[in-house]
């Protein structure tokens, strides 16, 4: 019973500092995103997204915008990408499995444009491609370990896109900092 409490008591107080340091990061990050320039090219970026699907309608070119704007939104502030699936299953005729898609797609999207907005203002020219796993799409895993510059996403299955930024994309941009700031 004693090592219950104390486990107890050990988790919460494990749980109370990680919300705490949590917290902190997502303040810090909220600050960088909305009175920095990073902010304004993270938008930009996920604003190019959307200028690169031609074939979308005016209405769903905004929808995308908006639920883009969303998944930066939630990223700056440590959500999951289970409220913009809510968000996204409520907005309209969407089947849950593709809702859910969407959110992790776009919020891969936003993090990897942040990612980028960040890197490239202390001067990285690109990143090493990681990968999760063994279970990675061939052409995703032949990309394992690849330098890849911000400014040539590769092309791999028909898409145009970053690690982290394709649909299921489990991949991760592994940012080259330069040694010195340019």
């Amino acid at each position: 019973m004693t090592a219950q409490r104390m486990f107890t008591q050990v988790e919460r107080e494990e749980w109370n500092q990680w919300r705490s340091v949590s917290q902190s990061i997502s303040d810090e990050l909220r600050d960088v995103v909305g009175n920095t320039p990073i902010g304004q090219t993270a938008s930009d970026i996920v604003y190019r997204q959307i200028q690169v699907i031609k074939s979308l309608p005016i209405e769903a070119a905004d929808r995308v915008r908006d639920i883009q704007t969303r998944a930066l939104q939630a990223v700056v502030n440590g959500e999951r990408p289970d409220e913009l699936y809510e968000m996204i299953l409520s907005s309209g005729d969407v089947a849950a499995s593709r809702a859910r898609l969407i959110a992790r797609t776009e919020i891969g999207r936003a993090t990897v444009a942040l990612t980028e907005a960040r890197a490239t203002a202390v001067g990285s020219d690109g990143y090493w491609w990681r990968i999760e796993g063994a279970g990675t799409r061939p052409s995703h895993f032949r990309m394992r370990n690849k330098f890849v510059r911000w400014d040539n996403p590769p092309t791999l299955d028909g898409m145009t896109g970053h690690a982290g930024c394709l649909p299921n994309c489990k991949c991760w941009p592994e940012v080259q900092i330069p040694t010195t700031r340019r």
